[in-house]
């Protein structure tokens, strides 16, 4: 029987966790509506009502200036022409096309856990880790958060204080993309090959911002392939890039839906710190983009967690929910485990981190808790013995379990081991929630030959298990 330790710790929703959104009605008529009734607001009373907005909500954000500076910038354009506005007025038509968000009002859920970027001055033993959280508010869309904290060299934890405020990140107004994986994409999206497309390609340089491509369109596009151009646009806007300021903290920061393709959420982000032939780190997530229709799996790119590259992934086999980046290539191949058929596990290899056209039957359920189907809980974490998988089964009445596999180092195309029995299931406290009879983790560590694994549920609130790697082992079935 093995020892699974349930730390004290629980991440339950929290109410108060708040952001600033936009509240733009549709039609330009209702919004010109709204603008005229302040435009026709008296400057005392203008004054007098921003006096009471800023009263009753600048203690709940850190910059709510900014926050209405930004949010009048959105509908200035149905503003009539040659009108002044003071700054007060401004501000105030910024409030009203503002609302509050509880980015957690409906769960908080669905963890990873990475090694910080950071490691200085840390006693000796000790980890400094990274969590990141999928949050659910009102409508059921889904953002990603992050806490960290130290756990030492006896698995006891320490949690940083969480800032009262929460912000939503820059939307970059100009990023840089890579032509070839851009038109690459383009020509996955438009078959037969375009010869528009070309054009637009042929006149780009190998690296382009979002001015450049909207340049050129001007130039290659007319009426006629006005559908072409917005088509075009449409990928580049779905492919962004965000920024947080430098003095934010870690629990402040947001990754909040900013493109048409993630409207309705991002889920499930996986983090993984992987490390390339030359040593160098990245972090990246891959995650579920939902606009309320349709899923598109996509991957965040991060050196520093301040600056973030959302990017969408390609490829016949770059579909579904689920996949999850190995920390390193292997063979010379990126390799990522995916349940492209909702049913069962299956490896995936590229040479380009953004294309999956290959992917091989991996595993199908084999036990009676993962008949349903099966799927990964987070990336392939290395050993000496192994790539340790952890899997999630579904079993009778909807039950997710959470287990074990283990993976051959050199050719992870090879199951090696497995458990037989779940390694985790859902205790009785646990089986209420948003999802009843759910446990469910996105991305777990070793720290000193003990498996850390953050874990959700119910879809509603998270908590932390440890096991020993030896005892761990010792409950895996090698296979021949």
């Amino acid at each position: 029987m093995l020892n699974i330790k349930r730390i004290k710790k629980k991440f339950q929703p929290d109410y108060s966790r708040i952001i600033i959104k936009p509240h733009i009605p549709k039609g330009k008529d209702r919004i010109k509506k709204i603008i005229k009734r302040v435009l026709s607001l008296p400057e005392e009373k203008v004054k007098q009502i921003l006096d009471r907005v800023i009263a009753s909500f600048s203690n709940r954000h850190k910059n709510i200036w900014n926050a209405f500076d930004k949010n009048y910038n959105e509908i200035k354009g149905c503003i009539p022409q040659n009108i002044q506005i003071s700054d007060n007025r401004k501000a105030l038509l910024g409030a009203y096309f503002s609302l509050e968000y509880s980015i957690q009002s409906a769960a908080f859920f669905n963890p990873s856990i990475i090694a910080h970027p950071d490691q200085s001055d840390l006693p000796e033993g000790s980890l400094r880790f990274i969590l990141s959280f999928r949050s659910v508010g009102e409508g059921h869309i889904s953002s990603i958060e992050f806490r960290s904290g130290i756990v030492d060299k006896n698995c006891n934890f320490t949690f940083d204080k969480v800032s009262r405020y929460a912000e939503r990140a820059k939307i970059s107004s100009n990023p840089v993309y890579d032509k070839t994986t851009f038109f690459l994409k383009l020509a996955e999206m438009q078959k037969p090959e375009n010869i528009i497309s070309q054009q637009v390609s042929d006149l780009l340089p190998d690296e382009f911002l979002l001015s450049d491509l909207i340049a050129v369109l001007r130039i290659v596009t007319g009426s006629e392939h006005k559908d072409i151009g917005e088509n075009i646009i449409w990928l580049a806007k779905s492919n962004y890039e965000i920024q947080f300021d430098p003095d934010q903290e870690l629990s402040e920061k947001i990754i909040f839906p900013a493109s048409q393709n993630d409207s309705n959420g991002l889920e499930d982000a996986r983090f993984v710190r992987f490390v390339d032939d030359r040593g160098v780190v990245t972090y990246y997530a891959t995650y579920t983009a939902y606009n309320g229709r349709k899923i598109l799996p996509q991957i965040i790119e991060t050196k520093d967690f301040r600056t973030f590259k959302m990017i969408t992934l390609n490829g016949q086999f770059s579909k579904n929910k689920g996949m999850a980046l190995f920390p390193r290539k292997i063979n010379g191949q990126y390799m990522m485990i995916s349940r492209v058929d909702g049913e069962n596990l299956y490896l995936m290899s590229s040479e380009n981190i953004h294309f999956w056209h290959n992917a091989q039957l991996l595993k199908e359920p084999e036990n009676e808790w993962e008949f349903v189907q099966i799927g990964n809980c987070g990336s392939p974490i290395e050993t000496d013995q192994g790539w340790l998988l952890l899997t999630h089964g579904v079993g009778p009445m909807r039950e997710y379990c959470i287990g074990i596999i283990l993976l051959d180092l050199e050719d992870p195309s090879k199951v090696i081991g497995t458990m037989i029995e779940p390694l985790l299931i859902p205790l009785e406290e646990e089986r209420e929630g948003y999802v009843p009879n759910v446990v469910y983790s996105c991305g777990s560590i070793i720290h000193n030959d003990e498996l850390i694994i953050p874990y959700a549920m119910s879809d509603t609130c998270s908590g932390i298990v440890t096991v020993s790697v030896a005892e761990l082992f010792k409950n895996i079935k090698k296979r021949k």
